[in-house]
C-alpha cells in the first residue's frame, strides 16, 4: 500500500488518495471527531439512462438495501442499527451515493458489510415488487410538492436535449413496467469498482481507514469477471437563447405567483466559467442585503420572496433568478430583474460587494468541513464527477481572485437581457 497525500500548503483539508489494485478508489482522512464516515460514490445517476429506463438508478438506489448472498433482506439495516450507527443513499443527475457514520471501533466491521450491499445486490423480484410500490409513492408525492413542479417547470424549458430535463424518480409510465433484470443489466454496467469513489472520514489512523475498506471490499469482491461496462451517452450542449422563450402555467394548488427567469450557461466540465456565475449569484440573491432581495422584497415589497441560482450540472449549467410573487406584479419584476442584470452589465461591482461575497464564500467552506459526512461528501463528489479535488480546495481561492471587471464580463457573455426563458406558474 502506497497512499499519497495530495500536495499542497497547509490548509484545513488535508486527506489521502489510494489506489486500490481493483481499480477502487479510497480517499480516507483522520479529523479529531468520534465517527467515522464510509461514503460510497458513483458518476451514475439520471443521466446516463435512456427514456426506457428512466428512474432505474434511484430505483436501484433502493433494491441496494434488499440482500445479498450473504446478507438478508433488512440485515444489513439491523447491524447498522444494532450499533447506533446510520445509513442513507442519494441518486441525483450525475452521482449516486450511499454512507454509514459509525463509531471508529464498529468501523472495520461494518464496512464490510456496506460494499457487499453495493457490489452484490440480489435484487430479488419479490422484493422489487414491493419496492416498486415505495417507489410509485414516492413519485406521487413529488407530483404534489409544489417546489418540485415548479423545478421541473423550470428544467423543461431550460434542456431541450441534455437528460437533465428527465425526473430522477422516473415518470410512472416507466417504473411500472421496469423488470428485476433490467435492473441487474443496469447495475452490472455501471458499479464497477473502478467507478467507484470511496471515501472514509473520521478518527481514525488515515492507514487503518484505507486498509479496512481494501479489506472490506476484498472480502466482499468475489469473482466480478469481465462484465461490460456502461458507455456513458453522448451528450450535446444546449444553445443559448436567442431570443426570449416565454412558458406560462396554471397550477391551482398554489397560494400565489411563482416566476423564473433562466440562462443556459457553462455547467462543471467548463469549471472556469462557473466561478463568476457563483458570485453573481451571491451577489443578486442570497441574504437580506442581496441586490434583489433588498430592492424588490425589503424596500418595495413587490415580491415576497426572491433569489439567484447558478445550478451547475457536469455537462450545463442554469443560471435562474425566482420570485414568489402575486400575479399582478409579474410583469414589473420580471422589468426590474432586467433592470438589475443589466446593471451589472454596465457597472463595474465594488469593491466591498465583491468582498462580501468572497467572505459568504470563504465561511461556508469552512462551515461545510466540520463533520465527517461533511467532508466525505466534499471529496466523493469532486472526485466522483469531476475527477479531481483540487478544485474543491481551490474554489475559495478562485473566487477571491476574481476582479470587477471579470463579473461584469461573465454577465454581458451569459446573462443576455433580450434572450433568455421565462417561466410564470399562476394559481388562477
Amino acid at each position: 500500500m502506497t497512499p499519497t497525500s495530495i500536495a499542497s500548503p497547509p490548509r484545513l483539508n488535508a486527506p489521502t488518495i489510494h489506489r486500490h489494485s481493483s481499480g477502487l478508489t479510497i480517499i480516507a482522512e483522520q479529523i479529531p471527531v468520534d465517527a467515522i464516515n464510509l461514503n460510497l460514490w458513483l458518476n451514475v445517476g439520471s443521466a446516463v439512462e435512456d427514456d426506457e429506463i428512466n428512474g432505474i438508478a434511484h430505483f436501484l438506489e433502493h433494491m441496494i438495501f434488499k440482500g445479498t448472498d450473504r446478507l438478508k433482506s433488512g440485515e444489513f439495516e439491523a447491524q447498522i442499527e444494532q450499533r447506533g450507527a446510520v445509513t442513507n443513499a442519494a441518486t441525483s443527475q450525475d452521482y449516486t451515493h450511499y454512507y454509514i457514520t459509525t463509531a471508529p471501533q464498529d468501523f472495520a466491521e461494518l464496512a464490510p458489510l456496506q460494499m457487499d450491499v453495493l457490489f452484490n445486490p440480489r435484487i430479488p423480484e419479490d422484493a422489487f415488487d414491493r419496492e416498486r410500490h415505495v417507489v410509485l409513492e414516492e413519485i406521487r408525492r413529488s407530483d404534489d410538492n409544489a417546489r418540485r413542479r415548479t423545478y421541473q417547470h423550470m428544467v423543461d424549458l431550460g434542456y431541450d436535449h441534455l437528460p437533465y430535463r428527465r425526473p430522477v424518480l422516473g415518470p410512472t409510465s416507466v417504473i411500472e413496467h421496469l423488470a428485476p433484470q433490467q435492473m441487474r443489466d443496469f447495475h452490472s454496467a455501471w458499479y464497477h469498482p473502478q467507478d467507484v469513489i470511496a471515501v472514509a472520514v473520521g478518527n481514525l489512523p488515515v492507514e487503518k481507514l484505507i486498509a479496512i475498506v481494501e479489506r472490506g471490499y476484498e472480502k466482499t469482491a468475489g469473482d466480478r469477471g469481465d462484465r461490460g461496462r456502461g458507455v456513458s451517452p453522448t451528450f450535446r450542449s444546449e444553445t443559448a437563447y436567442t431570443e426570449v422563450v416565454r412558458r406560462n402555467h396554471l397550477d391551482k394548488t398554489l397560494q400565489q405567483s411563482r416566476m423564473m427567469l433562466l440562462w443556459r450557461v457553462p455547467g462543471l466540465m467548463e469549471l472556469e466559467e462557473t466561478y463568476a456565475l457563483d458570485v453573481l449569484a451571491n451577489l443578486l440573491g442570497h441574504g437580506r442585503t442581496a441586490r434583489l432581495v433588498k430592492d424588490l422584497r425589503e424596500e418595495r415589497g413587490l415580491v415576497n420572496s426572491v433569489g439567484a441560482s447558478n445550478v451547475s450540472h457536469q455537462h450545463q449549467g442554469l443560471f435562474c433568478l425566482s420570485a414568489h410573487l402575486q400575479s399582478e406584479n409579474i410583469a414589473q419584476v420580471e422589468t426590474e430583474l432586467l433592470v438589475h442584470i443589466d446593471r451589472l452589465q454596465t457597472e463595474l461591482v465594488s469593491a466591498a460587494d465583491l468582498d462580501k461575497v468572497c467572505t459568504q464564500v470563504a465561511n461556508q467552506f469552512v462551515f461545510g468541513n466540520e463533520t465527517p459526512s461533511d467532508r466525505a461528501n466534499l471529496y466523493g463528489y469532486y472526485q466522483a464527477v469531476m475527477g479531481d479535488l483540487t478544485p474543491a480546495f481551490e474554489y475559495s481561492d478562485r473566487i477571491r481572485a476574481l476582479t470587477p471587471e471579470a463579473i461584469r464580463s461573465a454577465a454581458q457573455k451569459y446573462l443576455n437581457t433580450k434572450a433568455y426563458g421565462f417561466v410564470a406558474i399562476r394559481p388562477e
